[in-house]
């Protein structure tokens, strides 16, 4: 029966080795963010839109250069521009159509009658007779010069006006052929270059990011004081993808590196290590392409999260070669026999607790809790259906193994006596405050990972541009586009009083391109009116008789103004039609006070059709949401892994069980004592420690008084406590969220089981 396990596992391993070839031919690793996060389950629409407006700058890198003076300015800009264009190989400079203004007023011109501001229509319905004539002639008699029409087609000059309220929307402005702002003491060139591979692709050593900081480089070298503002989503993956190679490389190979320390150090044989090493080699090549099976694609922080998989995955080696040692060869089948109950055991409790991961609905933690369960009962079922076959030959008996199996017998152990009683008192009182003190913090902001530099310098671009945010936006829905187009004009009316009272810059609404069909009647006709009433003054004023021009007939549609050349600036926002449904988005620029959103929430009451979208706050509730239930799931964990120890162990079963409960309640303290704040990613930390925390407990309650198994407890603490330790390194928030979490507790639960162990057995008379 061994043998054909063998043999059976070898095959399954050999279709590893052929899946791991395509996968890695095939690059199927994941960077993109949005992957980690969860899907809007009760509306996909917001996903939807998310998605769209961060597709949109996928591959944009937007770059504001400036100095104390615009010829300063300019020399600076042709700088970053030679710098940027010597990295031809991954960033190109995004085309600027000169003509997309000349086409897109030639595409409006037979529509210009009914493109109104909201400030021309208040005018136009409160003038004057004498207000429009007397505006009219100074259009007429104005000096010559450069005019979007002529006379007759703009009477009244209400074109020039609309164009620049949309104009408005960007600070830039065109001058000496470059885009200009000022601000801040500085005149600034914008720059837009667009990156050739996608933004999510793995990062090729960041290239992109060497790009702009040698650009950088030359601009503050060229004129002193100038600076480089710089930011887009590429900049954020390359670092993404830098942070996280490091890290897994970090994480994963010092754990090895530590492992096989260890197993020297124990065992001083080649044998023990080239075993180990092939159990955790092949736990993680199962757990990725069962990974890559169920998900398609792998993101790369699941592999970041995966290396520390190999503090855990050697246990069930190191518990084999700890009762194996000092044995004869021909003892290693019933050696392998005596340690699978408890082994087995242990597998379920860990393999449950990583599994509950994926209760929460984060794609990313899914993928975690899967490469991880998938990890473990591969690194077991190599290790009790290879080990007894392939682990021939005497395993001495070394005198580090000795020295440390014999250790136990000076480990206290807890009785029930008054001094033990004060102490637990103490440790009760303390763990109490602590609790009492410790704080949930679900704000998604910080758990940000990206660099401090980038985050500066996107939040002095937003300020310098106005750019609108795409993580705060309204969503407009409607039976039909027309429904879709008139809600988003009641809305901008209730905007435009938060505008005035500078709550936020500006919007930025489809509607502002293409009003709604009763709007764009309504705008014709009070236009016309006025202006046959201005054409009249002038007629009755100069004696001339002029004629107003004429304009199409029928009313701009969505698919033609789609099809034309104006579409390109506001394309995103519309997202047509989502199943029997039309959604656009209204976006927000100048939005810098996160405490004015309650009052842009507020403007969307009485309003039909009209969400108000914050992905922080939304996400900042799932986690806050998901934080509680897995609370609730841990407390009921702890239950059923009670009974399941019960059912094994009898009325032992708290000897196994209790030390990971004071280990979550002694870590949790030490948050609340040292002010750090408890997240969702903390918790998904305790879930683990109740299945692996558990497994010290086991094996000592399965062989009571037997060095061996303490020995093997002991190296698995260490081996669990160097990987987690070096998890709590990581750069990224939550991962080091979780893994100081499995730190502390680790360390506490490894220190508290021997002191629970059974007691000696009396000798008998």
């Amino acid at each position: 029966m061994a043998n054909r396990l063998a043999i059976l596992w070898a095959l399954v391993v050999l279709a590893v080795g052929v899946h791991q070839v395509h996968f890695w031919r095939a690059a199927r690793l994941d960077t993109d963010v949005l992957a980690l996060l969860p899907e809007d389950e009760q509306a996909p629409e917001v996903d939807a839109a998310t998605r769209k407006l961060a597709d949109e700058a996928g591959r944009q890198v937007v770059l504001l250069v400036g100095a104390k003076d615009w010829a300063s300015a300019q020399q600076v800009a042709d700088e970053a521009t030679r710098a940027l264009a010597q990295a031809s190989d991954v960033l190109e400079p995004a085309v600027v159509d000169t003509s997309a203004l000349d086409q897109a007023v030639d595409f409006y011109r037979p529509y210009r009658d009914r493109l109104l501001t909201p400030a021309q229509r208040q005018w136009l319905t409160r003038a004057t007779p004498e207000e429009l004539g007397g505006t009219a002639l100074m259009k007429l008699y104005q000096p010559a010069g450069a005019r979007m029409t002529d006379w007759n087609a703009d009477p009244l000059g209400l074109w020039p006006d609309w164009w620049q309220a949309r104009a408005g929307e960007t600070s830039a402005r065109p001058r000496d052929g470059r885009l200009w702002l000022s601000g801040e003491g500085r005149e600034w060139v914008l720059l837009t270059w667009k990156s050739k591979v996608s933004a999510f692709a793995l990062g090729d050593g960041a290239r992109v990011t060497a790009a702009v900081e040698q650009a950088r480089a030359r601009v503050e070298a060229a004129v002193p004081g100038a600076r480089l503002v710089a930011s887009g989503v590429p900049l954020y993956a390359e670092a993404a993808a830098a942070q996280a190679s490091w890290e897994m490389s970090t994480i994963g190979l010092g754990s090895l590196a530590a492992v096989l320390v260890l197993v020297w150090l124990t065992f001083r044989s080649l044998r023990p290590i080239l075993l180990v090493g092939v159990s955790l080699a092949l736990g993680c090549a199962v757990a990725l392409s069962v990974t890559a099976l169920v998900f398609d694609r792998v993101h790369l922080l699941t592999l970041v999260f995966g290396a520390s998989l190999v503090g855990v995955a050697e246990d069930y080696g190191f518990h084999y070669f700890a009762a194996r040692q000092g044995r004869a060869p021909s003892e290693r089948g019933p050696v392998m026999r005596s340690l699978l109950p408890g082994m087995a055991l242990a597998l379920v409790t860990s393999v449950v607790a990583y599994l509950a991961l994926g209760v929460a609905p984060f794609p990313g933690l899914r993928q975690m809790a899967v490469f991880s369960a998938a990890g473990l009962t591969a690194a077991f079922l190599t290790v009790m259906c290879w080990f007894p076959s392939l682990d021939r030959g005497t395993l001495h008996v070394t005198a580090f193994s000795a020295r440390f199996s014999a250790s136990i017998t000076r480990w206290p152990r807890i009785t029930s006596t008054r001094g033990w009683w004060l102490t637990g008192a103490a440790v009760a009182a303390l763990v109490a405050v602590g609790l009492w003190k410790l704080e949930p913090q679900d704000d998604l902001r910080q758990l940000q990972g990206a660099p401090a530099n980038l985050i500066a310098d996107q939040r002095e671009l937003g300020r310098l541009l106005g750019l609108p945010s795409p993580a705060q936006f309204f969503l407009v829905e409607g039976d039909s586009d027309e429904q879709v187009l008139a809600r988003e004009s009641a809305l901008k009316q209730r905007l435009d009083a938060l505008v005035a009272a500078r709550v936020f810059a500006g919007y930025r609404a489809v509607s502002d391109w293409l009003p709604s069909q009763a709007q764009q009647r309504e705008d014709a006709a009070l236009s016309a009116r006025a202006e046959a009433r201005a054409v009249a003054a002038v007629s009755e004023s100069t004696g001339e008789a002029p004629t107003r021009a004429a304009f199409a007939e029928e009313p701009l549609t969505p698919s033609r103004f789609l099809a034309g050349p104006a579409a390109a600036t506001i394309r995103q926002q519309w997202l047509g039609t989502l199943g029997a449904r039309q959604y656009s988005v209204l976006m927000l620029r100048g939005l810098n006070d996160p405490q004015q959103l309650p009052r842009l929430e507020e403007a969307t009451r009485g309003l039909e059709g009209i969400r108000w979208v914050d992905k922080t706050a939304e996400i900042s509730g799932l986690l806050g949401r998901y934080r509680r239930i897995m609370g609730g799931l841990i407390v009921a964990g702890y239950v059923a892994v009670l009974l399941m120890l019960g059912a094994r162990f009898g009325r032992q079963a708290w000897r196994a069980w209790l030390p990971s409960v004071l280990g979550t309640l002694i870590t949790l303290a030490l948050f609340g004592w040292v002010g750090a704040p408890l997240q969702l990613f903390t918790v998904l930390g305790l879930v683990l420690l109740l299945g692996m925390g558990v497994d010290y407990g086991i094996f000592l309650l399965e062989h009571p008084g037997d060095g061996a198994a303490w020995l093997a407890v002991a190296l698995a603490g260490v081996s669990t406590l160097l990987s987690f330790g070096l998890l709590a390194l990581s750069a990224t928030p939550a991962l080091r969220s979780f893994g100081l979490a499995m730190l502390l507790g680790e360390v506490t639960i490894w220190i508290l089981t021997p002191c629970f162990r059974l007691p000696p057995k009396k000798a008998t008379p």
